[in-house]
């Protein structure tokens, strides 16, 4: 008797600690899309209106299941659900950080092996995509306060550094440094120079290589 309400005191504090710890991260998502987009007036009206915060939600779930194997069936269909409500395609195997951000979302598609660090954002149009058919790690990996302009393509398992801003509709194929900008196809990488460009652009028109309109 002691034994068993022993279990389901330790499984209710477990089932506190994961409630918790989601209402958390759910007010973090919300304040971060308030802080990167100008756009957003309320907390009401980003939790109910923002399609790329659904798609995070509905990823941590699919995730979570994706990590036990009688589960992994449901949690590709959980995924394409997200995808089919959304317009956004995340492999429940991906690792998503703290405070991500998709802004307007729709086309964005990460891979099964994508690793993304905290306080990420991505605009619309958006690949992490792989270039091997081998079951390895294919994807790429995005450390923490990386920003990806609407359209690029990041493919293989690169590295992006930190701070690095990568621009609209650029394509990268290899490891980028921290505190660096990638623009153009394929892309081409620069190190900021100054304090002004370490602020993240959010205007397509400063990132965009204009021998691409050519």
């Amino acid at each position: 008797m002691i034994s068993t309400v022993c279990v389901l005191s330790l499984s209710m504090t477990l089932f506190e600690r994961e409630t918790l710890g989601f209402l958390r991260r759910f007010r973090e998502d919300i304040q971060a899309a308030k802080d990167r987009d100008p756009a957003a007036r309320s907390t009401f009206e980003v939790a109910v209106g923002y399609t790329g915060l659904h798609a995070i939600w509905m990823h941590r779930v699919a995730h979570k299941m994706w990590q036990k194997e009688r589960l992994k069936t449901p949690a590709r269909l959980l995924s394409q659900f997200n995808r089919a409500l959304t317009g956004i395609e995340i492999h429940p195997g991906a690792t998503i950080g703290r405070r991500f951000f998709i802004d307007h979302g729709m086309g964005v598609v990460i891979g099964e092996t994508a690793e993304i660090g905290d306080d990420v954002m991505l605009y619309h149009g958006v690949t992490l995509g792989g270039q091997s058919l081998e079951k390895v790690k294919r994807h790429p990996t995005l450390e923490n306060d990386v920003v990806v302009g609407a359209g690029a393509k990041i493919l293989g398992p690169v590295v992006v550094g930190e701070r690095t801003a990568v621009g609209a509709n650029a394509v990268l194929v290899k490891d980028t440094p921290e505190d660096s900008i990638a623009t153009g196809i394929p892309a081409q990488i620069r190190i900021r120079r100054s304090q002004e460009e370490a602020k993240p652009a959010v205007d397509p028109a400063e990132y965009v290589d204009p021998a691409m309109w050519i």
